[in-house]
């Protein structure tokens, strides 16, 4: 989260809207910025939550309908909190035949979650998520936007236990 940015209050800080107005003349128009001003405010508050789909409408003179069109479209964006560790599973065709289902079904298992789910520490949510883009290493796993590529159940428990070793630092 932006340091600039208190978690409830569900506003940009001025440095953040000042970084947004130039983004946004680098487009057409407002609405080309939508993306980028989703992951923005998805760093600064940890989640889109409707008051800030809301807020990120009212900043680009959207209609909410305009952003959440985008936001329950794309996986990438978050509608509610999630663990210190976003464990996403790709379970497309290529990770699929590859043993994702399985790797998901471990993965819930090890952690005591579903899918969706996140664990009482707050440490991990796994989810699973469509094409990541890197059939050849399938099945992926990211974890907290890094690639990791051919996991097995092994590789995937070794992963878990060292982020349980870092204490949830990122």
């Amino acid at each position: 989260m932006s340091a600039a940015v208190s978690a409830n209050s569900h506003r940009f800080s001025e440095a953040r809207l000042a970084e947004i107005a130039e983004l946004v003349k680098r487009y057409p128009g407002a609405q080309s910025a939508l993306m980028p001003v989703l992951y923005m405010a998805q760093e600064d508050f940890g989640y889109l939550s409707m008051d800030v789909q809301q807020h990120v409408a009212d900043v680009l003179g959207l209609r909410l309908m305009q952003v959440r069109e985008v936001v329950t479209f794309y996986t990438m964006f978050r509608e509610k909190p999630c663990g210190t560790y976003l464990l996403e599973v790709c379970t497309n065709a290529g990770c699929m035949l590859n043993g994702a289902n399985e790797l998901v079904a471990h993965m819930c298992e090890t952690l005591g979650i579903k899918v969706g789910e996140t664990t009482d520490d707050g440490l991990f949510t796994v989810a699973e998520v469509e094409c990541a883009g890197a059939c050849g290493g399938a099945p992926v796993v990211q974890v907290n936007h890094k690639y990791h590529e051919k996991v097995t159940p092994e590789t995937m428990d070794a992963l878990i236990t060292q982020m349980r070793a870092d204490g949830g630092a990122k």
